[in-house]
């Protein structure tokens, strides 16, 4: 009798340790699938942490504005601006992690963990990638006192002017800096850096002369460069633009392998289901695909362009890293 009553108690302790778990996981399972075929059944809210006209703010717009027809459901764009976008990644990511939250993001939100000593979010803990929705390059800027015409020239008089050639940014741990200082690790050159309170007060530093290059977000200086108020000499992605055919590349024209190109995207806090964050995706990704959708992201110096959930989590790991490896080249250290 003593012997049954191990025997069964035996058996119960391997269904419960056994079983269970995985009972749970496909309950789990279940109820995640269920709230996706579901989903959404309420307003849903794009949260930017950037002021109202750059990308990160129209591309939340464009995509919500279709997401909503499609839908069915209001998709609501609210900016919350302020250090560097981390206001508004800090409320993400204490969202619940339903799918009627989402983020907005640029690459600055790759760029704040080596920016900033200690942040109120983990960047990849707390967020959940959903997909990737546009990339765009940059014009390098130079100053109209500055007598070169190619990257080469530049780097020319770089290397016989050490510490003396200057280029303003955004600001310190800004794309444009992390641009410049990603020239001056490629090249070995030393460059002057000169830190300006935002991309405008960039190019009007530049087109003054008071620095003698600027890397600019394509979008923030193309009229000024079809215009001709101010020059540029390259662009820095890694294949020319349609507009400027004649305008080279960096990594062409004097940096082999260089490449820098601003990126946007969709997060929503961590640990969100997975069939809802492929149900957002797959619908992002059907409006990305939209003719009048990519002629407006063209409009924005911007190319329309999706990736899986997964592959915008490793993307945001592996630039994190890489981001981190150049500050402590470059010196920069966090605030």
């Amino acid at each position: 009798m003593r012997v049954k009553q191990i025997l069964s108690f035996w058996e119960t302790s391997v269904i419960n340790n056994l079983i269970k778990p995985v009972l749970c996981a496909a309950f789990c399972l279940l109820s995640a699938s269920i709230c996706a075929q579901t989903y959404p059944s309420q307003p849903i809210k794009i949260v930017v942490g950037f002021s109202p006209g750059g990308v990160p703010d129209i591309a939340a717009r464009v995509i919500g504005q279709h997401m909503s027809e499609s839908w069915k459901q209001p998709v609501l764009v609210e900016n919350k601006p302020g250090a560097g976008s981390n206001i508004a990644a800090q409320i993400v990511a204490g969202a619940p992690a339903d799918g009627y939250t989402l983020l907005s993001i640029s690459s600055a939100f790759a760029i704040s963990p080596s920016i900033y000593s200690t942040l109120p979010f983990d960047p990849l803990r707390d967020f959940s990638g959903v997909t990737l929705t546009a990339t765009g390059p940059a014009f390098l800027l130079i100053s109209p006192n500055l007598k070169v015409n190619t990257v080469k020239e530049l780097l020319e008089f770089a290397a016989k002017n050490p510490g003396k050639v200057t280029y303003s940014s955004a600001g310190v741990g800004s794309g444009s800096h992390f641009a410049a200082e990603l020239i001056q690790a490629k090249a070995g050159v030393e460059l002057l850096h000169i830190p300006t309170k935002g991309i405008p007060d960039g190019i009007t530093e530049v087109m003054s002369g008071r620095v003698d290059f600027f890397i600019s977000p394509y979008a923030s200086a193309v009229n000024l460069v079809r215009a001709g108020k101010v020059r540029a000499i390259a662009v820095t992605s890694t294949k020319r633009v349609k507009e400027f055919p004649a305008l080279p590349t960096v990594a062409e024209s004097g940096i082999p392998g260089y490449k820098w190109e601003f990126w946007y995207g969709l997060l929503a806090p961590g640990k969100t289901p997975k069939p809802i964050l492929q149900k957002i995706y797959a619908e992002v990704k059907r409006i990305l695909e939209l003719p009048e959708v990519k002629e407006r992201f063209a409009e924005l110096g911007t190319v329309a362009v999706s990736s899986t959930p997964d592959q915008f989590d490793k993307m945001i790991a592996a630039e994190i890293t890489e981001f981190s490896r150049l500050a402590k080249a470059s010196g920069i250290k966090p605030e």
